[in-house]
């Protein structure tokens, strides 16, 4: 009697259900030993004939997943095992991909030389390469596996890759949307519609979790702006007819726009009172609700509390919602959290960077009490130091109830860079550039750069290295080496040299107030002067050495360096030279700036400058002067106003300086990714000698004002602005220049 225990071959198992297994046969290996076969089974020589042991013991076998295929039958006494052992993999190969390199795509497969082959894992390995390429916006991307049979059961593995064409969006559209526009709502999102301006970008290539990131972002969007109650109820995506692009429709749910209505402070804590944590709040009742000035808030509540003495600290806020009056009532909840203390910080993903680097950005070490506000600044912390892709911080239990482990994983980038520029300065005349950057030195963190210059009228040289990390302590250290030659012939009849190093360090003392230490040694020449040239100028011919201390307090608030569209800066710098050298003097500046929306894409900017340089004993060297004009006073030329020599009409150099910008910032109905920005603007300022001037100068220290209009663009070899300034204030003798282009303009 014959019975037929596994279906999916007839042949497979084959056994007489009378008698006793005197001897175990196994036929068919090649790398295994029969003996290895054998301990799958669930069968021993000696054992009954038993069906259903021989059938569990198949399936045993077939689930190693070393066999392409198996057979259990008797003969005799004799249980005969028949295997067809799956091969090994002699090599992988990738053919036909070119967007997606093989060490990406070797990353993602299961599969490895000297691994054994098997369908199921080709399959699992062809379906994380069609998500890998899926991701990278090629959803008519095919690939085929191919196997090549070589001696000794092996076999090279082949994928054939038909990239196609990246899947672009034709479309994006929003249903329900009453409040903002689709138009405002496309700035919004990440994925962006196809278009030819947008060569160098990929977000026009259609990507599922950028998707997801957009309804993250349209939420954030609406709840910053007072919409509490938004949602974003769907998020389709539907390929084209022709199934080359994509139509992305967001569907959404405005619901109403909330104001702060009543704040409380609900402190749990003993001895803790309201009014201690009350004056850094950052929302205020009567505005308009915005999410993120709560999340703030959250964070100042966290601190001011750590700051008194509470190690352990839940804040959580509880918003009711007053619906008749469009109110949002806010109550911060402070309690007692979880005595939870960090047990350690596990970091993986990092290939080059040291774990130090990563470890010393982090607000919690191994033994701390667990603080969430301080992990979301953790969080932060390496985020901005942009040497990561991605980053990913999460905190899971530990060994005990009350520790916790925390884990970051992150994904390195390329932290190096060589930029090549090319343009026109209208003070410099023709440019060219080249400056090579590493950010992540050695994976160490530390700052390493080069750049030269090349311009009709100046040259330079820097090489710079900072530390930002001291002696392992939280203060910045570096030097710079330069030599810049300039030639100033049309502005002073003279040509100058200067060389020189500088040693500096800098460190926070609070998080917006920071203080920095310089020391300057330099060598300046002043050479091919002019006969004709003012006698200030000749007095000032040959060389000199500078040594000079520098100080500087300053106060940043701004929400971003190099684009800011929020906060003030304010700042004090002392120059004191004369510790050495051959040149003397005391010098001290004053700087402010503001930047304040007026509306969500208008920017009003107001900056000031105040400064004065004394002689110590003797005449203020001609270079340590101040040169007014150019950036800082548009509408004029570099070093167009100030003191001048009437007879050569050269530019003197001021000892006093004051001037003053006035700035609104607007978008130019561009599409964004133009990175175009327009301005108006109106300047003003004026300058002066300290000491008393011969009949031979021009000084007035008159009142000097222009205004014009700009713009910006953000280009990929870094901001070009072009100013058109007018002078209304003026003196006869002012050099103006209405049209200014420049590179690396900043307000």
């Amino acid at each position: 009697m014959v019975v037929e225990l596994f279906p999916a071959r007839a042949d497979q198992v084959e056994i007489t259900q009378a008698g006793v297994i005197e001897q175990i046969i196994v036929n068919g290996t090649q790398r295994l030993e029969p003996g290895t076969v054998k301990s799958y089974l669930l069968v021993r020589e000696g054992d009954s004939f038993d069906p259903l042991r021989v059938d569990r013991s198949l399936k045993s076998l077939f689930a190693t997943g070393l066999f392409a295929d198996v057979s259990i039958n008797s003969q005799g006494t004799a249980l005969i095992v028949n295997v067809v052992e799956n091969p090994v993999i002699n090599r992988i190969a990738f053919e036909g991909n070119r967007a997606l390199g093989d060490e990406t795509l070797e990353a993602e497969v299961s599969l490895r030389p000297r691994v054994i082959y098997t369908r199921s894992k080709v399959q699992d390995d062809l379906k994380r390469i069609l998500t890998l390429y899926r991701r990278d916006g090629r959803f008519a991307v095919s690939v085929e596996p191919k196997v090549i049979q070589l001696p000794q059961n092996r076999i090279d593995l082949a994928f054939e890759i038909d990239e196609g064409e990246p899947t672009k969006i034709r479309s994006i559209r929003f249903v329900g949307n009453k409040q903002f526009s689709d138009r405002k709502l496309r700035s919004v999102v990440r994925t962006k519609e196809t278009a030819w301006y947008r060569v160098l970008s990929m977000n026009d290539n259609y990507d599922p979790d950028r998707i997801t990131l957009d309804r993250e972002l349209l939420r954030q969007h609406y709840l910053s702006d007072g919409y509490a109650d938004f949602r974003v109820t769907s998020a389709i995506a539907e390929l084209t007819p022709d199934r080359k692009d994509f139509f992305v429709t967001f569907g959404v749910n405005e619901g109403k726009r909330y104001k702060i209505g009543k704040i409380k402070i609900d402190a749990k804590l003993r001895d803790l009172k309201a009014e201690d944590i009350a004056e850094v709040l950052q929302v205020e009742s009567g505005e308009w609700y915005d999410v993120r000035d709560v999340d703030g808030s959250i964070d100042k509540i966290v601190a001011r509390v750590g700051e008194l003495g509470y190690a352990f600290v839940d804040v959580r806020p509880r918003i009711k919602r007053d619906r008749k009056n469009r109110e949002l009532n806010i109550t911060f909840q402070v309690k007692e959290g979880p005595r939870v203390f960090v047990e350690r910080i596990d970091i993986s993903g990092n290939v080059r960077t040291l774990d130090k680097v990563i470890r010393r950005e982090f607000q919690l070490v191994e033994g701390d009490a667990f603080n969430s506000a301080k992990l979301r600044r953790s969080n932060t912390r390496l985020r901005k130091l942009n040497f990561f892709e991605k980053v990913t911080v999460d905190k899971v239990p530990g060994s005990a109830s009350d520790k916790a482990i925390i884990t970051v994983e992150v994904e390195e980038k390329s932290t190096g860079s060589i930029s090549l520029g090319a343009g026109y300065s209208s003070s410099l005349g023709p440019i060219g550039e080249i400056s090579m950057t590493e950010r992540n030195f050695l994976g160490r963190g530390q700052n390493v750069g080069v750049s030269f210059s090349l311009a009709s009228a100046r040259s330079e040289i820097d090489f710079t290295y900072t530390e930002p990390y001291f002696m392992n302590r939280e203060v910045a250290a570096g030097f710079d080496v330069f030599h810049v030659r300039q030639d100033l012939q049309d502005l002073s009849s003279i040509d100058t040299n200067r060389t020189g190093g500088r040693l500096r360090t800098g460190y926070r003392v609070t998080h917006d107030l920071s203080q920095k230490w310089a020391y300057l040694i330099k060598r300046a020449s002043i050479s091919n002067v002019d006969s004709g040239a003012a006698q200030l100028v000749k007095d000032q011919e040959g060389n000199k050495v500078t040594s000079q201390i520098t100080h500087e307090l300053a106060y940043d608030t701004l929400d971003s360096k190099l684009d800011p569209t929020k906060g003030y800066t304010a700042s004090i710098r002392t120059d004191l030279a004369g510790l050495g050298g051959s040149v003397r003097h005391l010098r001290n500046t004053l700087r402010a700036g503001l930047h304040q929306p007026v509306t969500e894409d208008v920017i009003f900017s107001v900056g000031s400058k105040f400064g004065y340089i004394l002689g110590l004993g003797e005449d203020v060297q001609f270079l340590e002067r101040y040169f007014p004009g150019g950036s800082e006073i548009r509408g004029f030329e570099s070093s167009g106003f100030g003191p001048r020599d009437s007879i050569s009409d050269d530019a003197l150099g001021a000892e006093w300086i004051y001037a003053s910008k006035f700035q609104l910032t607007f978008p130019l109905g561009l599409p964004a990714d133009f990175g175009v920005k327009g301005r108006i603007f109106s300047d003003l300022g004026s300058s002066g000698q300290l000491s008393p001037t011969n009949s031979d100068v021009q000084d007035d220290g008159s009142l000097r004002m222009s205004a014009g209009i700009g713009m910006t663009w953000r280009s990929p070899l870094g901001p070009v602005g072009m100013d058109a300034g007018f002078p209304i204030l003026k003196e006869n003798y002012d050099k103006k220049e209405v049209v200014q282009i420049s590179f690396g303009t900043r307000f």
